[in-house]
């Protein structure tokens, strides 16, 4: 790890495994210097340029996100950042900092990778799938590095920790992390551990600037049983409508297009929803014309007496 992360990060693990459990709404710390600098913008300057081929979202449209998930193909900085994070002695470093021992990278890097949000992207509140969609192992904690020179929060983008999506607006945002270069966030994968950012509206005189980051997922093969759940997808809340909306205000422009935003984008959740539905119907009908098959039935009989010799040696044992 020499000359890679700020040195100093493994004297003080224990103090940030103290923030980290302590933090609100949910575990995480945010360090700043992650990566020496000098790493950081080598980086920085290869990350990819913005591919349409790569900023397709679930609809299989364009959209204002990019994502490239094999960072050893992007640069031979890239790949040195990739040995990194699979390293036996980054993994336990991160776990010493959080707690979580026996942390597993994914060579797959399923939905992280290095991220581009342009002007008029956002990220709906949500929680990730819970578990690797190949290996099934318990997706654990997320890693993100900034690396953004140059931003301000009142452009939006900034990555937001929420409470409780569902409950009271007073009572739910907690936390907010600007996205500024070599700035890192860790935190853990639960089923309350919601997040999202609000639409990005980078200046005109600032046109070119975009929300980059790299996102790295960890995973361990077991977990608490208070902390499981039953394999779901990434679950999205959209956002509420802003506060600002009173009754009696006269609507301009710009806030009836805020309203058809929102509604276009709960549209488009029902629909999702909608279609994944339909494949889990499709799916169980399938798996009911199995079994009530013929040939289903044929097998049944012909592996009966291995079954029941089965049972009996597991009983015995």
């Amino acid at each position: 790890m020499n000359g890679l992360i700020r040195p100093s990060l493994i004297e003080e693990a224990p103090e940030w495994e103290k923030r980290f459990r302590n933090a609100q709404p949910f575990r995480h710390f945010v360090v700043d210097n992650f990566l020496t600098p000098e790493f950081c913008e080598q980086l920085r300057r290869d990350f990819p340029a913005f591919d349409t081929k790569q900023a397709l979202n679930e609809f299989g449209e364009v959209g204002g996100k990019a994502v490239v998930e094999k960072l050893p193909n992007i640069s031979a900085n890239y790949k040195k950042f990739d040995e990194l994070i699979q390293s036996r002695s980054f993994l336990d470093l991160i776990g010493k900092m959080t707690g979580i021992p026996d942390l597993l990278y994914d060579p797959q890097y399923f939905g992280g990778g290095t991220h581009e949000n342009r002007t008029g992207q956002d990220l709906d509140i949500h929680i990730d799938f819970n578990y690797h969609p190949i290996t099934r192992t318990h997706r654990r904690l997320n890693l993100i590095i900034f690396l953004n020179p140059e931003w301000d929060e009142s452009w939006g983008g900034c990555l937001e920790l929420h409470k409780d999506p569902w409950g009271d607006p007073e009572r739910d945002f907690s936390a907010s992390v600007e996205p500024l270069l070599n700035r890192c966030v860790v935190f853990e994968t639960t089923e309350n551990s919601w997040h999202g950012f609000r639409r990005i509206q980078i200046p005109a005189e600032k046109n070119g600037l975009s929300r980059r980051s790299i996102a790295i997922y960890f995973y361990t093969k077991q977990r608490p049983p208070e902390e499981t759940a039953p394999g779901h997808s990434t679950v999205y809340v959209p956002w509420r409508l802003p506060e600002y909306f009173q009754p009696g205000m006269t609507l301009s422009e710009a806030d009836l297009q805020t309203i058809r935003v929102l509604l276009r984008r709960r549209d488009d959740q029902i629909r999702f929803l909608y279609e994944r539905e339909k494949e889990f119907s499709h799916g169980l009908e399938f798996a009911h014309g199995v079994i009530n098959s013929k040939a289903f039935r044929m097998a049944r009989i012909i592996t009966a007496p291995v079954r029941k010799v089965r049972e009996r040696l597991r009983e015995s044992n």
